[in-house]
């Protein structure tokens, strides 16, 4: 049986901010729904992922806006990300060179961290 990862919720203060943030960087505008007064659900996909974030109101995931530092995502070239981050205006740091990958870093509108990593040539 497979598992697959396909939605992970990032908290936000100003939904229309992250997501204008999330498109402006590359992400698919998946879904906006307003199902309800005080119940919002946004879906975002980044390029190539089979996995979405999932931005709202009302979603009630118990985390903080601008907590979040979990999030890792694998790219094929560190220095074409932190160039394209930084072209559109974003506060990226990087690159960052370790023995287990090359990593960028940026964080969202509200300060919730993303970590890029360029996966070291595997035999």
């Amino acid at each position: 049986m497979d598992w697959k990862i396909e939605l992970i919720f990032v908290p936000v203060t100003d939904v229309d901010r992250a997501k204008e943030f999330y498109v402006n960087i590359g992400f698919n505008p998946d879904f906006d729904q307003r199902v309800m007064e005080g119940l919002r659900f946004v879906q975002l996909t980044p390029p190539g992922s089979a996995c979405s974030i999932a931005i709202g109101e009302g979603l009630g995931s118990g985390v903080e806006p601008g907590t979040l530092d979990v999030i890792q995502v694998v790219i094929p070239d560190a220095d074409q990300a932190l160039a394209d981050l930084v072209a559109k205006g974003v506060d990226a740091e990087g690159v960052d060179e370790q023995a287990w990958g090359r990593f960028v870093t940026f964080r969202d509108p509200d300060g919730n961290r993303w970590t890029l990593q360029e996966l070291p040539p595997r035999d």
